[in-house]
């Protein structure tokens, strides 16, 4: 295999690439599906009790508030804007603490407290947040409070948000979207033009051209899984683990893409192929999404090995021994598809001939 020839179709295909919409359609779906689900689920399903404050004289409750585990805690510069949060549903509540409000409270008078309660908050949220309220005041006071607040999930495992479990969703529909589908049309298109019977008919081989259109997939995949990780917030502790999980990911897709480029007639196939199977390479978020499933299930599909240690990377701060065994399979299921690719696309003298009769 020639690494100038192969050099050169893709980069032929980094210069072009921009002007196609498709290319347009992979950087861009990615970045509006994240802002979709960011909105609905990191909006309606946050679990922690959002509190804000107006400290009008550098009050100990702020301090003790901002040290809280379980609560977002935000600083506001004035009532109207606290008003106007707490009814915007911004914030769940509000507080109002005046200038002279501890020195009150420890001489032991009863200062006024303003405290706002948003008409949209949960149920449980108003309980813990009046709750928590009152507590911080007894601490100022100097009181024993009679009660000890604090947040905690009711089963053992880790709790994460509805949004938290959707990452690995949207990173593989990142990487399916880069890896199969660019991939795979990047192939397509070039059947359709005929300039693939251009390509082969030169001492071009078939490993040359699939290596080229397969290095950009690759490239574009990762980028795109780094990006949205980052617009989620999930990037993790662990780079090489990380990067490691993604490269393999975008590989393993972009070897799917090649075979479905290869195999499709036209695009109307292509996109059979894509819509067909595309439940199979989202099954495992399913499993992520609901930890109550019966996760051996998940297991089955070959996806399952990038999207665990991805989870496992970005949000249960796992390191790369903890998912070593993981991504070993992965390597292992990408380096089967390998003979598959090239088996599949081993009948060049075909191409040549069409590439003979085309000229």
């Amino acid at each position: 295999m020639s690494f100038k020839r192969t050099f050169r179709i893709f980069w032929k295909d980094v210069r072009l690439g921009p002007r196609s919409p498709i290319f347009l359609f992979v950087i861009v779906m990615p970045a509006i599906l994240t802002a979709v689900i960011q909105l609905v689920f990191g909006s309606l399903f946050s679990p922690k009790p959002r509190l804000g404050i107006v400290d009008m004289g550098n009050s100990e409750i702020s301090v003790l508030a901002e040290e809280l585990d379980g609560f977002q805690v935000s600083t506001v510069e004035s009532e109207e804007e606290l008003r106007r949060k707490v009814k915007d549903n911004n914030l769940d509540a509000g507080l109002v603490l005046p200038a002279d409000f501890d020195e009150q409270v420890r001489s032991g008078e009863k200062p006024k407290l303003e405290f706002f309660m948003g008409g949209e908050t949960l149920a449980s949220n108003r309980v813990i947040l009046s709750v928590i309220t009152l507590e911080l005041v007894r601490t100022v006071a100097g009181e024993v409070a009679p009660v000890d607040v604090a947040v905690k999930t009711a089963f053992e495992e880790e709790s994460f948000t509805i949004a938290e479990r959707m990452v690995p969703f949207l990173v593989v529909f990142a990487l399916i979207i880069t890896g199969v589908f660019f991939t795979g049309f990047a192939i397509q298109q070039e059947k359709e033009r005929r300039t693939i019977w251009a390509v082969l008919v030169t001492p071009t081989s078939m490993t040359e051209f699939l290596t080229a259109k397969g290095t950009l997939g690759v490239i574009i995949g990762a980028l795109m899984a780094v990006a949205t990780l980052a617009l989620n917030g999930a990037l993790g502790g662990d780079p090489p683990a990380l990067i490691l999980t993604l490269v393999l990911g975008a590989v393993m897709f972009v070897e799917i893409g090649l075979i479905f480029g290869i195999l499709a007639k036209d695009s109307a196939t292509l996109f059979t192929l894509m819509k067909s199977t595309g439940i199979f390479f989202m099954a495992p978020a399913l499993f992520i999404l609901f930890p109550n499933w019966p996760q051996w299930i998940a297991k089955i599909f070959p996806t399952y090995w990038i999207m665990d240690p991805m989870f496992g990377v970005t949000m249960r701060g796992e390191t790369l021994s903890n998912v070593g065994l993981d991504l070993l399979i992965s390597l292992g299921i990408c380096l089967v598809l390998i003979p598959v690719i090239g088996i599949l696309a081993s009948p060049t003298p075909v191409f040549r001939r069409k590439a003979s009769h085309a000229q």
